[in-house]
């Protein structure tokens, strides 16, 4: 596969510069790895597999190997393999006493985040690397992925990329097997692997829907505190978003329960069984899962924008709020040519009363149905959000 420049590189290049530690996050396979070797390229570097054995054993004596290599940036790649080794860090980063001196690459998980955070304090950044989100594909003149494609496939690479969806679905379904049979046990979890996989299925049916806990946890036999620990599990190492209801300054009563989503699509579409990019729109779960991509690519561009959903108990809704400052921007996905818009969308806007509204919809052209109430596809919506920053 031909390298594909990822939007986050000049900003992770800029925290390279400015910080001793780099931490970059991600799920398995989302190019952590390729990204973080193609920024080593303009620094005399040296990169580390912590997977490798013989990697491994260079850092047998680490505060040996360390201070060989103090002028050089050093990349430690699937860090959390190496837990013991922050304290040796803090000390090196301290002795050396400059930037650009880690990048720390990991499969986020609550041990990993706690160690960085506590041991590393003042010294590192962070920074989440999602798979592909659509708008990292249209500057690429090599790239010709239609939304459709993006859609069914989803942003991980080697999903994306592959030759066929038949290449693409097998690829997603050893992802998911190796994930649960191999990556939450090196997590340090003992969870069963068929429960989970069973939750997640459920939520990939249920995809943006109020969660249940209760309800999920007698469909799978367990508690809803277990739900719980599993669904945080899942949000952790970035396989699920959970997206908090709205609480603004309204008089409306408000659901307080969160939404979960499945974040990449095509991971949502193997654990539902879609095999093939024209079997979307058919299925039952194709609203949410168009809902779905709209909300993970705008986030993802937006990461520091407050987000949330609003829904009221008489029914009003927005699927996506987004607040910055003192700005409110709310977003509703329908997957139409003519989307609908219901009293209890217009009654939501006058309940939050946002600057601006746009409903998402696979359209051509751009259109106003009210003022400041715009109806366009994924690509104007990216492009306006760049425009508000």
């Amino acid at each position: 596969m031909n390298y594909i420049d990822r939007l986050d590189t000049s900003m992770l290049k800029k925290y390279i510069d400015n910080f001793p530690a780099l931490a970059i996050l991600g799920p398995r396979q989302c190019g952590k790895s390729t990204l973080a070797k193609q920024i080593l390229k303009s620094y005399d570097s040296i990169y580390l597999d912590l997977e490798n054995p013989d990697d491994i054993s260079k850092l047998t004596e680490p505060n040996l190997f360390f201070t060989q290599y103090c002028d050089k940036l050093i990349c430690l790649d699937e860090i959390q393999r190496l837990p013991d080794i922050f304290d040796i860090l803090r000390g090196v980063i301290d002795r050396n006493n400059r930037n650009s001196q880690f990048i720390l690459l990991g499969s986020a998980s609550p041990q990993l985040l706690k160690q960085t955070s506590e041991t590393l304090a003042g010294r590192i950044v962070y920074h989440e690397l999602t798979p592909f989100r659509f708008n990292e594909l249209e500057k690429e003149d090599s790239i010709n992925i239609p939304m459709q494609e993006f859609w069914f496939r989803g942003g991980f690479p080697r999903s994306l990329l592959a030759i066929d969806d038949e290449i693409s679905v097998v690829w997603r379904k050893n992802f998911i097997l190796t994930f649960l049979e191999k990556d939450i046990p090196n997590l340090g979890y003992n969870y069963p692997s068929v429960t989970i996989r069973r939750l997640w299925q459920m939520i990939a049916h249920s995809q943006g829907q109020v969660v249940n806990l209760s309800q999920l946890g007698k469909s799978l036999g367990i508690s809803h505190t277990t739900v719980r620990q599993y669904i945080d599990l899942l949000e952790q190492t970035f396989m699920v978003r959970v997206l908090q209801p709205y609480h603004g300054n309204t008089k409306k009563r408000i659901t307080k329960s969160p939404k979960v989503y499945i974040r990449d699509t095509g991971i949502l579409h193997s654990l539902i069984g879609i095999l093939r990019t024209e079997d979307i729109l058919g299925n039952p779960v194709a609203g949410s899962s168009w809902e779905s991509m709209i909300i993970e690519n705008i986030i993802m561009q937006n990461p520091n924008f407050k987000s949330s959903f609003y829904r009221t108990s008489n029914g009003n809704e927005i699927d996506l709020v987004l607040e910055s400052g003192n700005k409110k921007y709310a977003i509703e996905c329908k997957l139409s040519s003519s989307p609908k818009l219901t009293s209890s969308f217009y009654n939501a806007l006058e309940d939050i009363q946002p600057d601006k509204t746009w409903v998402v919809s696979p359209i051509d052209i751009s259109y106003f149905i009210k003022e400041n109430v715009k109806v366009c596809n994924l690509e104007t919506l990216i492009e306006d959000f760049k425009n508000l920053n």
